[in-house]
Protein backbone atom coordinates (compact mmCIF):
# COMPACT_ATOMS: atom_id res chain seq x y z
CA UNK A 1 0.00 0.00 0.00
CA UNK A 2 1.47 3.14 -1.23
CA UNK A 3 1.90 5.82 1.87
CA UNK A 4 2.67 9.71 1.41
CA UNK A 5 5.91 10.88 3.29
CA UNK A 6 5.94 11.55 6.94
CA UNK A 7 4.78 14.91 8.43
CA UNK A 8 7.04 18.18 6.91
CA UNK A 9 8.29 20.17 9.30
CA UNK A 10 9.03 24.13 8.56
CA UNK A 11 12.21 25.67 8.24
CA UNK A 12 13.21 28.61 7.55
CA UNK A 13 15.61 29.03 4.18
CA UNK A 14 18.41 30.48 6.83
CA UNK A 15 18.40 26.73 8.49
CA UNK A 16 19.07 25.15 5.41
CA UNK A 17 22.28 22.63 5.41
CA UNK A 18 23.52 20.11 3.26
CA UNK A 19 21.53 16.76 4.25
CA UNK A 20 18.61 17.84 4.72
CA UNK A 21 15.48 16.36 2.88
CA UNK A 22 13.22 19.37 1.50
CA UNK A 23 9.80 20.24 0.18
CA UNK A 24 9.34 23.25 -1.77
CA UNK A 25 5.48 24.21 -1.43
CA UNK A 26 5.81 25.69 -4.77
CA UNK A 27 4.39 25.26 -7.58
CA UNK A 28 7.00 23.22 -10.08
CA UNK A 29 7.41 25.76 -12.41
CA UNK A 30 8.76 28.51 -9.63
CA UNK A 31 12.02 26.85 -8.35
CA UNK A 32 14.81 25.43 -10.85
CA UNK A 33 14.51 21.72 -9.40
CA UNK A 34 13.44 18.84 -11.08
CA UNK A 35 11.14 17.63 -8.46
CA UNK A 36 9.38 19.74 -5.43
CA UNK A 37 11.24 17.24 -2.71
CA UNK A 38 14.86 17.07 -2.93
CA UNK A 39 18.13 16.31 -0.92
CA UNK A 40 19.95 19.33 -0.25
CA UNK A 41 23.55 18.10 -1.56
CA UNK A 42 26.08 21.05 -2.05
CA UNK A 43 26.31 24.67 -0.77
CA UNK A 44 24.73 25.65 -4.18
CA UNK A 45 21.59 24.26 -3.69
CA UNK A 46 21.38 26.12 -0.47
CA UNK A 47 22.61 29.23 -2.12
CA UNK A 48 19.74 28.46 -5.12
CA UNK A 49 16.81 27.52 -2.17
CA UNK A 50 17.55 30.82 -0.57
CA UNK A 51 17.32 32.87 -3.65
CA UNK A 52 13.74 31.77 -3.97
CA UNK A 53 10.66 33.22 -2.71
CA UNK A 54 10.12 30.31 -0.01
CA UNK A 55 9.70 31.93 3.11
CA UNK A 56 6.52 30.34 5.24
CA UNK A 57 6.89 27.60 2.10
CA UNK A 58 9.73 25.98 2.83
CA UNK A 59 9.90 22.14 4.67
CA UNK A 60 11.92 19.38 5.58
CA UNK A 61 11.28 16.19 6.18
CA UNK A 62 13.81 14.31 9.03
CA UNK A 63 13.34 11.01 8.39
CA UNK A 64 14.59 11.54 5.23
CA UNK A 65 17.32 13.79 5.88
CA UNK A 66 21.28 13.02 6.69
CA UNK A 67 21.43 16.05 8.82
CA UNK A 68 19.46 18.56 11.35
CA UNK A 69 18.61 22.25 10.65
CA UNK A 70 20.40 24.17 12.80
CA UNK A 71 17.89 26.62 15.40
CA UNK A 72 16.65 29.46 13.72
CA UNK A 73 17.81 32.94 14.84
CA UNK A 74 16.89 36.55 13.54
CA UNK A 75 19.05 38.05 11.30
CA UNK A 76 21.94 40.24 13.09
CA UNK A 77 22.77 43.84 11.86
CA UNK A 78 25.26 43.69 9.08
CA UNK A 79 27.25 46.98 8.08
CA UNK A 80 27.06 48.24 4.26
CA UNK A 81 29.84 46.14 2.60
CA UNK A 82 28.54 42.42 4.40
CA UNK A 83 24.94 43.73 3.17
CA UNK A 84 26.32 44.41 -0.66
CA UNK A 85 28.08 41.19 -0.54
CA UNK A 86 25.27 39.28 0.29
CA UNK A 87 23.48 41.11 -1.96
CA UNK A 88 26.15 40.13 -4.35
CA UNK A 89 25.46 36.51 -3.69
CA UNK A 90 21.76 36.70 -3.80
CA UNK A 91 22.04 37.87 -7.20
CA UNK A 92 24.73 35.30 -8.72
CA UNK A 93 21.77 32.62 -7.04
CA UNK A 94 18.98 34.40 -8.61
CA UNK A 95 20.86 34.58 -12.09
CA UNK A 96 21.79 31.12 -11.66
CA UNK A 97 18.21 29.45 -10.37
CA UNK A 98 16.83 31.58 -13.67
CA UNK A 99 19.18 29.86 -15.88
CA UNK A 100 18.52 26.27 -14.34
CA UNK A 101 14.62 27.20 -14.73
CA UNK A 102 14.79 28.52 -18.21
CA UNK A 103 16.79 25.35 -19.18
CA UNK A 104 14.30 23.09 -17.25
CA UNK A 105 10.82 24.40 -18.78
CA UNK A 106 12.85 24.40 -22.51
CA UNK A 107 13.00 20.90 -21.73
CA UNK A 108 9.74 20.85 -20.09
CA UNK A 109 8.04 22.44 -23.49
CA UNK A 110 10.40 20.18 -25.92
CA UNK A 111 8.74 17.17 -24.61
CA UNK A 112 5.56 18.76 -24.56
CA UNK A 113 5.70 19.55 -28.28
CA UNK A 114 6.74 15.77 -29.23
CA UNK A 115 3.48 14.67 -27.45
CA UNK A 116 1.19 16.87 -29.04
CA UNK A 117 2.86 16.12 -32.58
CA UNK A 118 2.27 12.39 -31.39
CA UNK A 119 -1.34 13.60 -30.15
CA UNK A 120 -2.45 14.97 -33.52
CA UNK A 121 -1.20 12.14 -35.37
CA UNK A 122 -3.12 9.87 -33.59
CA UNK A 123 -6.19 11.75 -34.19
CA UNK A 124 -5.57 12.39 -38.05
CA UNK A 125 -4.71 8.47 -38.36
CA UNK A 126 -7.72 7.29 -36.13
CA UNK A 127 -10.04 9.40 -38.49
CA UNK A 128 -8.78 7.77 -41.20
CA UNK A 129 -8.88 4.16 -40.12
CA UNK A 130 -12.18 4.27 -38.18
CA UNK A 131 -13.58 5.48 -41.36
CA UNK A 132 -11.54 2.43 -43.55
CA UNK A 133 -12.32 0.06 -41.17
CA UNK A 134 -16.23 0.58 -40.96
CA UNK A 135 -16.19 0.66 -45.00
CA UNK A 136 -13.79 -1.80 -45.99
CA UNK A 137 -17.09 -4.44 -46.73
CA UNK A 138 -19.14 -1.85 -48.34
CA UNK A 139 -16.68 -0.02 -50.34
CA UNK A 140 -13.25 -2.40 -50.46
CA UNK A 141 -11.15 -0.30 -52.71
CA UNK A 142 -11.74 3.31 -51.32
CA UNK A 143 -11.00 2.03 -47.78
CA UNK A 144 -7.94 -0.18 -48.72
CA UNK A 145 -6.37 2.31 -50.32
CA UNK A 146 -7.02 4.64 -47.33
CA UNK A 147 -5.33 2.26 -45.38
CA UNK A 148 -2.54 1.40 -47.96
CA UNK A 149 -1.61 5.37 -48.04
CA UNK A 150 -1.20 5.48 -44.58
CA UNK A 151 0.44 2.26 -44.36
CA UNK A 152 2.96 3.77 -46.72
CA UNK A 153 2.71 6.94 -44.90
CA UNK A 154 3.36 6.07 -41.14
CA UNK A 155 6.67 3.56 -42.84
CA UNK A 156 8.38 5.85 -44.80
CA UNK A 157 8.19 7.88 -41.38
CA UNK A 158 9.72 5.25 -39.65
CA UNK A 159 12.06 4.50 -42.07
CA UNK A 160 13.55 7.68 -42.73
CA UNK A 161 13.01 8.88 -39.08
CA UNK A 162 16.28 10.17 -37.03
CA UNK A 163 14.52 9.37 -33.35
CA UNK A 164 11.39 7.56 -32.62
CA UNK A 165 9.61 8.29 -29.81
CA UNK A 166 6.51 6.51 -28.27
CA UNK A 167 4.14 8.23 -26.43
CA UNK A 168 1.15 7.47 -23.94
CA UNK A 169 -1.81 9.46 -25.22
CA UNK A 170 -3.82 11.41 -23.20
CA UNK A 171 -7.61 10.00 -22.40
CA UNK A 172 -9.66 8.62 -26.06
CA UNK A 173 -13.41 9.19 -25.23
CA UNK A 174 -14.08 7.75 -28.75
CA UNK A 175 -15.03 3.96 -28.85
CA UNK A 176 -13.75 1.65 -32.22
CA UNK A 177 -11.89 -0.35 -34.07
CA UNK A 178 -9.18 2.27 -34.28
CA UNK A 179 -8.07 1.97 -30.65
CA UNK A 180 -6.71 -1.58 -31.63
CA UNK A 181 -5.64 -0.85 -34.52
CA UNK A 182 -3.08 2.01 -33.77
CA UNK A 183 -2.00 0.80 -30.94
CA UNK A 184 -0.37 -2.44 -32.79
CA UNK A 185 0.51 -0.68 -35.70
CA UNK A 186 2.03 1.47 -33.37
CA UNK A 187 4.17 -0.86 -31.70
CA UNK A 188 4.88 -3.05 -34.62
CA UNK A 189 6.31 -0.48 -36.50
CA UNK A 190 8.80 0.63 -33.56
CA UNK A 191 9.43 -3.17 -33.17
CA UNK A 192 10.14 -3.45 -37.21
CA UNK A 193 12.24 -0.91 -37.01
CA UNK A 194 14.46 -2.15 -34.27
CA UNK A 195 14.69 -5.58 -35.89
CA UNK A 196 15.51 -4.19 -39.04
CA UNK A 197 12.77 -4.33 -41.33
CA UNK A 198 13.28 -2.16 -44.64
CA UNK A 199 10.09 0.77 -45.44
CA UNK A 200 8.70 -1.81 -47.53
CA UNK A 201 8.56 -4.73 -45.20
CA UNK A 202 7.29 -1.71 -42.85
CA UNK A 203 4.65 -0.61 -45.26
CA UNK A 204 3.46 -4.40 -45.73
CA UNK A 205 3.31 -5.07 -41.26
CA UNK A 206 1.97 -1.32 -41.19
CA UNK A 207 -1.07 -2.41 -43.42
CA UNK A 208 -1.43 -5.93 -42.03
CA UNK A 209 -1.56 -4.17 -38.06
CA UNK A 210 -4.08 -1.72 -39.47
CA UNK A 211 -6.55 -4.36 -40.75
CA UNK A 212 -5.65 -7.74 -39.05
CA UNK A 213 -8.63 -7.44 -37.14
CA UNK A 214 -11.11 -5.96 -39.76
CA UNK A 215 -12.97 -9.36 -40.09
CA UNK A 216 -14.37 -8.93 -36.70
CA UNK A 217 -16.95 -6.59 -38.08
CA UNK A 218 -18.82 -10.07 -39.79
CA UNK A 219 -18.52 -11.34 -36.06
CA UNK A 220 -21.87 -10.81 -33.69
CA UNK A 221 -21.18 -8.95 -30.44
CA UNK A 222 -22.49 -11.15 -28.29
CA UNK A 223 -19.79 -13.45 -29.55
CA UNK A 224 -16.93 -11.71 -29.82
CA UNK A 225 -17.15 -9.83 -26.60
CA UNK A 226 -18.33 -13.45 -24.89
CA UNK A 227 -15.32 -14.31 -22.69
CA UNK A 228 -16.92 -17.63 -21.90
CA UNK A 229 -17.60 -18.72 -25.39
CA UNK A 230 -19.60 -22.50 -26.27
CA UNK A 231 -17.03 -24.41 -29.17
CA UNK A 232 -19.17 -23.41 -31.55
CA UNK A 233 -19.12 -20.19 -30.65
CA UNK A 234 -15.38 -19.82 -30.60
CA UNK A 235 -15.20 -21.33 -33.89
CA UNK A 236 -17.01 -19.14 -35.35
CA UNK A 237 -15.01 -16.10 -33.59
CA UNK A 238 -11.97 -17.47 -35.28
CA UNK A 239 -13.48 -17.34 -38.50
CA UNK A 240 -12.59 -13.54 -38.32
CA UNK A 241 -9.00 -14.29 -39.30
CA UNK A 242 -10.77 -15.80 -42.90
CA UNK A 243 -13.22 -12.54 -43.02
CA UNK A 244 -10.59 -10.75 -42.64
CA UNK A 245 -8.32 -11.93 -45.45
CA UNK A 246 -11.30 -11.69 -47.79
CA UNK A 247 -12.23 -8.49 -47.04
CA UNK A 248 -8.09 -7.39 -47.80
CA UNK A 249 -8.61 -9.40 -50.86
CA UNK A 250 -11.52 -8.08 -52.01
CA UNK A 251 -9.86 -4.04 -51.73
CA UNK A 252 -6.69 -5.05 -54.21
CA UNK A 253 -5.23 -2.69 -51.79
CA UNK A 254 -2.94 -5.47 -50.07
CA UNK A 255 0.18 -7.16 -51.22
CA UNK A 256 1.02 -11.11 -51.14
CA UNK A 257 2.85 -10.21 -47.60
CA UNK A 258 0.35 -7.86 -45.74
CA UNK A 259 -2.47 -10.65 -46.26
CA UNK A 260 -0.15 -13.63 -44.89
CA UNK A 261 0.29 -10.95 -41.71
CA UNK A 262 -3.55 -11.15 -41.28
CA UNK A 263 -4.06 -14.78 -42.32
CA UNK A 264 -1.55 -15.63 -39.75
CA UNK A 265 -1.45 -13.25 -36.72
CA UNK A 266 -3.24 -15.79 -34.66
CA UNK A 267 -0.33 -18.35 -35.00
CA UNK A 268 2.28 -19.32 -33.00
CA UNK A 269 5.82 -20.24 -33.48
CA UNK A 270 5.95 -23.61 -31.67
CA UNK A 271 2.94 -24.83 -33.29
CA UNK A 272 0.20 -24.03 -31.14
CA UNK A 273 -2.35 -21.03 -32.74
CA UNK A 274 -4.78 -21.28 -35.03
CA UNK A 275 -6.38 -21.73 -37.67
CA UNK A 276 -3.63 -23.79 -39.00
CA UNK A 277 -1.04 -24.48 -36.49
CA UNK A 278 1.66 -23.17 -38.43
CA UNK A 279 5.04 -23.24 -36.86
CA UNK A 280 6.99 -21.36 -39.96
CA UNK A 281 5.84 -18.25 -40.07
CA UNK A 282 7.03 -14.75 -41.44
CA UNK A 283 9.35 -12.60 -39.26
CA UNK A 284 6.40 -9.44 -39.70
CA UNK A 285 3.86 -11.59 -38.74
CA UNK A 286 6.00 -12.89 -35.60
CA UNK A 287 6.48 -9.02 -34.70
CA UNK A 288 2.30 -8.64 -35.23
CA UNK A 289 1.42 -11.87 -32.90
CA UNK A 290 3.52 -10.27 -30.11
CA UNK A 291 2.33 -6.97 -30.02
CA UNK A 292 -1.29 -8.34 -30.37
CA UNK A 293 -1.36 -10.68 -27.27
CA UNK A 294 0.38 -7.93 -25.83
CA UNK A 295 -2.04 -4.87 -26.29
CA UNK A 296 -5.15 -7.59 -25.82
CA UNK A 297 -3.89 -8.46 -22.07
CA UNK A 298 -3.62 -4.17 -21.60
CA UNK A 299 -6.90 -3.80 -23.03
CA UNK A 300 -9.06 -7.18 -22.93
CA UNK A 301 -12.17 -6.92 -25.38
CA UNK A 302 -13.99 -9.54 -23.84
CA UNK A 303 -16.31 -8.86 -21.07
CA UNK A 304 -15.53 -9.63 -17.33
CA UNK A 305 -11.67 -9.66 -18.16
CA UNK A 306 -9.45 -8.22 -16.11
CA UNK A 307 -6.99 -5.78 -17.33
CA UNK A 308 -3.36 -6.19 -16.98
CA UNK A 309 -0.98 -3.28 -15.97
CA UNK A 310 1.49 -3.21 -18.58
CA UNK A 311 4.34 -4.52 -16.87
CA UNK A 312 2.32 -7.39 -15.44
CA UNK A 313 1.22 -8.32 -19.31
CA UNK A 314 4.94 -8.37 -20.20
CA UNK A 315 5.47 -10.71 -17.27
CA UNK A 316 2.66 -12.91 -18.31
CA UNK A 317 3.59 -12.97 -21.47
CA UNK A 318 7.38 -14.22 -20.98
CA UNK A 319 6.65 -16.22 -17.95
CA UNK A 320 3.74 -18.56 -19.29
CA UNK A 321 3.75 -17.71 -23.20
CA UNK A 322 7.42 -17.41 -23.83
CA UNK A 323 7.47 -20.91 -26.26
CA UNK A 324 4.31 -19.04 -28.53
CA UNK A 325 6.72 -16.23 -29.72
CA UNK A 326 9.55 -15.05 -31.35
CA UNK A 327 12.36 -14.98 -28.24
CA UNK A 328 14.33 -12.15 -30.17
CA UNK A 329 10.47 -10.37 -30.93
CA UNK A 330 9.59 -10.64 -27.47
CA UNK A 331 12.77 -9.86 -25.66
CA UNK A 332 12.97 -6.35 -28.08
CA UNK A 333 9.57 -5.32 -26.66
CA UNK A 334 10.62 -5.20 -23.17
CA UNK A 335 13.24 -3.43 -23.81
CA UNK A 336 11.39 -0.77 -25.82
CA UNK A 337 8.36 -0.52 -23.17
CA UNK A 338 11.15 -1.00 -19.97
CA UNK A 339 11.02 -2.39 -16.66
CA UNK A 340 8.09 0.50 -16.52
CA UNK A 341 6.16 0.33 -19.51
CA UNK A 342 4.04 3.34 -20.33
CA UNK A 343 0.81 3.11 -18.33
CA UNK A 344 2.47 1.94 -15.52
CA UNK A 345 2.31 3.83 -11.98
CA UNK A 346 5.34 4.63 -10.25
CA UNK A 347 6.62 5.83 -6.71
CA UNK A 348 9.70 8.16 -6.97
CA UNK A 349 12.42 8.58 -4.55
CA UNK A 350 11.56 11.82 -3.33
CA UNK A 351 8.07 10.43 -2.02
CA UNK A 352 6.10 11.70 -4.87
CA UNK A 353 3.47 9.85 -7.75
CA UNK A 354 3.86 9.81 -11.22
CA UNK A 355 2.09 8.21 -14.51
CA UNK A 356 5.04 6.82 -17.37
CA UNK A 357 3.73 8.26 -20.38
CA UNK A 358 6.85 6.93 -22.17
CA UNK A 359 10.18 5.03 -22.25
CA UNK A 360 13.24 7.02 -21.82
CA UNK A 361 16.73 6.55 -22.59
CA UNK A 362 17.31 2.69 -20.80
CA UNK A 363 15.00 0.21 -19.07
CA UNK A 364 15.02 2.10 -15.86
CA UNK A 365 14.73 5.75 -16.61
CA UNK A 366 11.24 6.14 -18.27
CA UNK A 367 9.85 9.62 -18.91
CA UNK A 368 6.96 10.83 -16.22
CA UNK A 369 4.05 12.38 -15.43
CA UNK A 370 4.36 13.74 -11.72
CA UNK A 371 1.21 13.70 -9.52
CA UNK A 372 0.57 17.50 -9.38
CA UNK A 373 -2.97 17.69 -8.48
CA UNK A 374 -3.22 21.26 -7.54
CA UNK A 375 -2.89 22.04 -11.87
CA UNK A 376 -4.68 20.08 -14.40
CA UNK A 377 -3.56 16.91 -15.48
CA UNK A 378 -2.52 18.75 -19.25
CA UNK A 379 -0.44 20.76 -17.75
CA UNK A 380 1.86 18.88 -15.29
CA UNK A 381 5.23 18.52 -15.65
CA UNK A 382 6.84 15.42 -17.33
CA UNK A 383 10.54 14.76 -17.11
CA UNK A 384 12.67 12.51 -18.66
CA UNK A 385 14.44 10.70 -15.29
CA UNK A 386 18.09 9.97 -15.71
CA UNK A 387 21.38 8.79 -14.34
CA UNK A 388 22.46 12.12 -13.83
CA UNK A 389 20.31 13.26 -11.84
CA UNK A 390 18.86 12.60 -8.09
CA UNK A 391 15.49 11.48 -8.97
CA UNK A 392 14.55 7.74 -9.57
CA UNK A 393 11.52 5.40 -9.51
CA UNK A 394 11.66 3.79 -6.10
CA UNK A 395 9.04 1.34 -6.43
CA UNK A 396 5.94 0.71 -9.04
CA UNK A 397 2.52 1.09 -7.74
CA UNK A 398 -0.48 -1.30 -7.81
CA UNK A 399 -3.33 1.32 -8.64
CA UNK A 400 -5.76 -0.37 -6.28
CA UNK A 401 -3.19 0.93 -3.53
CA UNK A 402 -3.94 5.10 -4.45
CA UNK A 403 -6.78 7.10 -2.96
CA UNK A 404 -9.57 7.38 -5.19
CA UNK A 405 -9.01 11.22 -5.54
CA UNK A 406 -5.45 10.10 -6.81
CA UNK A 407 -5.98 7.18 -8.93
CA UNK A 408 -8.82 9.41 -10.45
CA UNK A 409 -6.33 12.24 -11.50
CA UNK A 410 -3.27 9.69 -12.85
CA UNK A 411 -6.35 7.66 -14.38
CA UNK A 412 -3.63 4.39 -15.11
CA UNK A 413 -6.73 1.88 -15.77
CA UNK A 414 -7.86 4.24 -19.09
CA UNK A 415 -8.11 2.53 -22.56
CA UNK A 416 -4.01 2.78 -23.47
CA UNK A 417 -3.33 4.86 -26.03
CA UNK A 418 0.03 4.46 -27.83
CA UNK A 419 1.48 6.68 -30.77
CA UNK A 420 4.56 8.06 -31.83
CA UNK A 421 6.15 11.16 -32.88
CA UNK A 422 9.58 11.04 -35.33
CA UNK A 423 12.30 13.95 -35.71
CA UNK A 424 13.26 13.21 -39.03
CA UNK A 425 16.39 12.48 -40.35
CA UNK A 426 18.01 15.20 -42.24
CA UNK A 427 18.48 14.48 -46.18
Amino acid sequence: MWTPPGKPVPIDPSQLVEGLYVWLDVRWDEHPFLSNRLLVKSTKDVALIQSLDVVGRLYYHPEKSNATPPPYTPPAPTTEALQAAAAAERAAATAEAKRLDQAKKALQQQQKDAATRADRAWENAARQTKEALNALGRSPKAAGELLANLSRETAASIAQGQEILLHLLGDKQDQGPQFHALNVLTLSMLLGKKVGLSEAELADLALGALAHDAGKSQVPPLILKNPQRKKHEEDFFRQHVMFGVQLAAQSGAFSKGALAIIADHHEAVDGSGWPRGLRDIGKATRILAVVNRYDNLCTPETQGTDALMPAEALAHMFRHEGKQFDPLVLTTLIKLLGVYPPGTVVQLNDGSLALVVAPGPDSLHPQVLIYTPEIDKDQAPTLVLSPDNDLKIAEAIKPTALAPQVRAWLNPQQRLSYFFSVEQSPR
